[in-house]
């Protein structure tokens, strides 16, 4: 196994093609957008940085990993810098929650709702601390093959009681209701409901807690050309704006790619960071794509996500860089986006403002701003997108005029939104899912898109489709994953 093809330039694919090659194999990543990022996507309109996916960036040990491999330093091509407070937390009631790892102003935070809370949130730090180090340190990097690999870690993973959701677990510990919102809202950005993804996810206070929440300067889009620049300079090579039309297999191994140009390029190893659903459906080209495709239908997949983005005249130095504006309900508005498939009048609301922290993402000033709404996947609400996508932007704006900007409207310089379709689109996201699968426990480590497949034995994914998960943190070490698998088969052969 001396090269590889890597479908896809997201972070997950980007981080694995740079494990590869730093580890002698060659690789070739093929990314059918003009640029690299899939979900980190970026914009420039009018001056603005428009970032289209992850906005935050926590764990950067992981990210330094990449670099270290080949003696350098994440620092001489990215300049993160932190954000404080991580988020800010607002509930309709005008109630504020500045959330960060400033142990002592957090405990003033939480006081100041619950006194009785603060020796219930150390014991939840407590167990944040055992689940990161059983479900991240010890199995957040290693492929999930067999059920026995599962039958060894469920033991640990029952004693930390991961078949109980984050919310209920935070209940465990902590009585006052926004509170327990406020240690369990994590799970949205990896598109998981608080009411039913596994408490393992729990482990991403304690991720933020020892490694802060950063943000890279000039937009997460820098991280993600770094990453790219770096897979270059270890002599990888990228093809842009051709996508993969084809994975062609004989008996019951991959042999090449054709992309949509036509070309053709042979490879010992294949490679999805494409949606899973995509590349056992629409790419391979094996009877196990079929069986695949069948399977993965019935599966639970994440919402999508209406992102409106904003370039504005004026700065907002109130404004925080992170914020989460709670709606009128909790348990009913969760129960809209992932069951009963309704776009809610009285959305929960993301913002993020990069402005907050990095001038330069903006024209001198003005202001950039993203907010970013959870909503049903298409198959759970096939609604007309070009129509309900102004409407829903003219909501949004309403809302953030009347909780914390008004005039906002009047400020506007460009604007542009981007909805479930899009992500169907752009990505061939099944459903125009934000996030893959959903991170239940049921849908985790074995039970997920394993890292190699288990039929064509020189197929690989990585992404947020496969083990770990969603997130910068999970499609990385998942990449770790994947690569440990390349490279072992490599041997072996």
């Amino acid at each position: 196994m001396k090269d590889a093809v890597v479908i896809g330039a997201g972070i997950g694919g980007l981080a694995l093609a740079i494990r590869l090659q730093a580890a002698g194999i060659s690789t070739t990543v093929v990314e059918a957008r003009d640029r690299p990022g899939g979900r980190a996507y970026v914009w420039q309109r009018e001056g603005f940085t428009f970032d289209a996916g992850p906005t935050v960036i926590t764990d950067p040990s992981c990210l330094a990993e990449l670099w270290d491999l080949s003696g350098h330093r994440l620092s001489d091509d990215v300049d993160l810098l932190p954000v404080m407070p991580f988020y800010r937390l607002q509930w309709l009631d005008g109630t504020t929650f500045d959330y960060s790892n400033d142990e002592n102003a957090l405990e003033r935070e939480i006081a100041a709702l619950n006194p009785a809370d603060v020796a219930g949130y150390q014991r939840f730090l407590d167990y944040s601390a055992a689940v990161h180090a059983e479900g991240y340190v010890k199995l957040g990097a290693v492929a999930f093959l067999d059920f026995k690999s599962m039958l060894r870690a469920a033991p640990a993973l029952a004693r930390q009681r991961a078949w109980k959701s984050v919310y209920a677990r935070v209940s465990d510990f902590i009585a006052n209701d926004k509170l327990r919102e406020a240690f369990s809202f994590h799970t949205l950005l990896v598109g998981g409901n608080p009411l039913e993804t596994s408490a393992i996810y729990a482990l991403i206070h304690k991720l933020e807690k020892d490694g802060g929440v950063w943000y890279a300067r000039g937009g997460t889009n820098r991280l993600v050309a770094a990453m790219a620049t770096r897979f270059e300079r270890l002599g990888g090579t990228t093809i842009l704006g051709d996508a993969v039309t084809r994975i062609h297999t004989h008996d019951n191994r991959c042999t090449a790619v054709t992309l949509a140009s036509g070309l053709r390029l042979k490879a010992s190893a294949i490679a999805c960071n494409s949606d899973v659903m995509h590349s056992y459906r629409d790419l391979l080209d094996h009877p196990r794509g079929a069986r695949s495709a069948r399977r993965l239908v019935r599966k639970s997949w994440t919402p999508s996500l209406f992102v409106l983005h904003l370039g504005v005249r004026g700065r907002f130095s109130d404004l925080p860089h992170h914020m989460i504006l709670f709606g009128e309900r909790y348990r009913a508005l969760l129960d809209d986006i992932y069951k009963r498939g309704v776009i809610a009048d009285d959305f929960a609301l993301y913002l993020h403002h990069p402005s907050a922290t990095d001038s330069s993402v903006a024209p001198p000033g003005h202001s950039t701003l993203y907010a970013l709404v959870p909503v049903p996947h298409l198959g759970h609400a096939p609604v007309d997108w070009t129509v309900e996508g102004d409407r829903l932007a003219l909501r949004i704006l309403d809302m953030l005029e009347k909780r914390l900007l008004p005039g906002l409207a009047d400020r506007i310089v460009t604007c542009h939104h981007y909805a479930p379709n899009d992500f169907a689109a752009d990505l061939a996201a099944h459903q125009g899912s934000a996030f893959s699968l959903s991170p239940t426990l049921t849908q985790s480590a074995f039970f997920r898109t394993h890292n190699r497949d288990d039929v064509i034995d020189n197929l690989y994914f990585v992404g947020a489709g496969t083990h770990p998960g969603a997130g910068i943190p999970g499609v990385v070490a998942s990449a770790k994953a994947t690569a440990a698998l390349i490279s072992a088969d490599a041997k072996a052969r």
